[in-house]
């Protein structure tokens, strides 16, 4: 097989969305030609100021991102961000910024000079109970996520993210059935009785202690150490967007935004520099449409990778595959490989002017699992490493 290099994918499920290989502060040269004045939500969960790096673990540990970035160069990211989420924004959109207590002053700084200080509409909490406990200090156990509106006109929905009151049990309150029966709760205060039935909506307020953080074994979880739940997300893009709307995540990470979006009938853009990310995020939506068998409903998926950012390191099929001519084309049999050395990806499409179509995709990670490569197709393989690389087998 001969390797070829591909900028692009495009893939027939995943949802109706891009995933792009870029660093943020570059990426506006790419998307605003083309999405400039197009979303109605925008959200950036970029790194927290910790000092430290981020693992991805599959098989094995390996680091997803690194957060060691000084305080002016985290300012110049966060304004970099800023700016490019307000061009993305139309004139009624939402920007979301998930960070916590060591950079949130500085954010809210730079995006009140991006936003306007009147633009800052929600201060929201999200509160949690898992993490470690501390023993000198008040344990730390909530992230802020700053909510910044375009224009004043943003499109709200707050009967979007509401729950049904239900039939838990209030003190000192009566239980009562009305003339149409509907079950109620009510009290009197000062002459006037008020009444709270177990069918009307509850709404959020900017305290959101009702999402917990995924546990380690959660089904979500795709080995992205700093993952968000699907929850969280789809509670900001339900209130601030509409069905067919486009959705932006500026730190694609393991693609939490997007995959809520696609659930949510979102169109959807996510950005991330990091190879890790590309691969995770990319897998994650085609690995959805596949398990719950959206072929027919799904939307295709774009994949792009910038040329300065595409992967040159050399590795071989032949270490994962053995290959028997078949047909005029090849059948690739997966080998027994450790679980720290299976790939990670694979997919079997068609390469024209750089843009890899896929048409077929290897669902388990198994010895013996069987894909066919036909004469003039194309293997798109992401190896144990999260690195992409294209072979076509034109030349057999």
């Amino acid at each position: 097989m001969k390797r070829t290099i591909c900028c692009s994918e495009l893939h027939p499920i995943g949802g109706e969305g891009l995933v792009l290989r870029a660093d943020v502060l570059r990426a506006g040269e790419e998307l605003l030609p083309e999405f400039e004045g197009k979303a109605r939500t925008v959200y950036a969960d970029p790194p927290f100021g910790t000092g430290g790096s981020f693992e991805f673990r599959r098989g094995k540990r390996r680091t997803a991102y690194t957060d060691q970035l000084s305080k002016e160069e985290y300012s110049r990211l966060i304004e970099g961000a800023a700016r490019l989420a307000h061009g993305l924004l139309k004139e009624d959109g939402t920007f979301f910024l998930h960070i916590d207590y060591r950079m949130s002053a500085l954010c809210r700084g730079v995006c009140d000079s991006v936003f306007g200080e009147d633009a800052l509409t929600n201060e929201i909490v999200w509160a949690y109970k898992s993490g470690g406990r501390s023993k000198n200090a008040f344990s730390k156990k909530h992230d802020t996520i700053l909510m910044y509106r375009k224009s004043p006109e943003a499109y709200f929905d707050l009967n979007s993210v509401g729950v049904r009151r239900g039939a838990e049990r209030r003190n000192h309150m009566k239980r009562s059935v009305d003339e149409t029966g509907r079950v109620f709760y009510s009290i009197k205060t000062g002459g006037r009785e008020y009444r709270y039935y177990e069918d009307d909506l509850v709404y959020p307020s900017d305290v959101w202690d009702d999402i917990e953080h995924l546990h380690q074994r959660d089904p979500e979880r795709t080995g992205f150490l700093t993952q968000k739940p699907e929850a969280l997300l789809k509670r900001m893009i339900l209130a601030t967007s509409e069905e067919g709307d486009l959705v932006c995540d500026l730190f694609g990470g393991s693609g939490t935004a997007a995959a809520a979006a696609a659930k949510a009938g979102r169109r959807f853009i996510s950005v991330d520099m990091g190879a890790v990310a590309s691969a995770v995020t990319r897998r994650r939506l085609i690995e959805r449409c596949l398990k719950m068998r959206l072929y027919e409903s799904a939307k295709p998926l774009a994949v792009r990778v910038s040329p300065t950012l595409a992967d040159e390191e050399s590795f071989a099929p032949d270490k994962y595959f053995d290959m028997e001519e078949r047909g005029g084309g090849l059948m690739l049999s997966l080998k027994k490989l450790p679980l720290e050395e299976e790939p990670y990806f694979v997919s079997v499409g068609r390469v024209e002017e750089g843009c890899f179509s896929a048409s077929d995709y290897l669902l388990r990670m198994r010895a013996g699992e069987k894909i066919g490569l036909p004469a003039g197709a194309c293997l798109c393989l992401v190896d144990e490493e999260l690195r992409t690389g294209y072979w076509s087998n034109e030349d057999l």
